[in-house]
């Protein structure tokens, strides 16, 4: 039997079990560059068991909802933050627990302007920007080079799909 869930507003309260929401809403923390600047400071734990902290670019096609989801995956080395370039909302699905088998699966639809830090070890869908050009900026592990890429990836297919949207 197939499931459907409805994707929630991206909240930080709401969020907070997944990781963090990357968004310069509020007052800066702090001026700099003589007050022409705001800072919102510190924003994400990044986490990265060895390897180190490297920025990728992505580029993924948008997809449209309801979207069948049928496979999570999670990072169990690193962090993964994902800062959309255009500014577009886009699609964030988590589930909860870090156990070998997934938890009850959620969906977040992002701001505009709002981005995402999800923690190591956190089961999430793939990338999923809902407008194009579907360009992020990703701030994540970047392995050793004696490391397989297959180290830092699980992936769970789900025994029924679930349809969000």
């Amino acid at each position: 039997m197939t499931r459907a869930i409805a994707p929630e507003p991206l909240s930080a309260a709401a969020f907070a079990p997944f990781g963090e929401v990357l968004a310069a809403e509020g007052p800066p923390d702090r001026l700099i560059n003589r007050g022409l600047c705001g800072r919102w400071h510190d924003r994400a734990r990044l986490e990265f068991g060895t390897g180190r902290a490297g920025i990728s670019l992505f580029r993924a096609e948008p997809r449209a909802l309801p979207l069948r989801l049928e496979m999570v995956e999670r990072h169990p080395l690193g962090s993964q933050a994902f800062l959309p370039l255009d500014g577009q909302p886009f699609l964030v699905i988590v589930a909860e627990g870090e156990e070998a088998v997934p938890g009850r699966i959620r969906a977040f639809l992002t701001a505009p302007g709002q981005g995402v830090n999800l923690r190591r070890g956190c089961w999430h869908g793939v990338l999923t920007p809902l407008h194009p050009p579907g360009l992020f900026a990703v701030v994540d592990r970047i392995a050793p080079e004696d490391e397989a890429a297959e180290a830092n990836l699980e992936e769970y297919w789900l025994p029924e799909p679930v349809i969000v949207g």
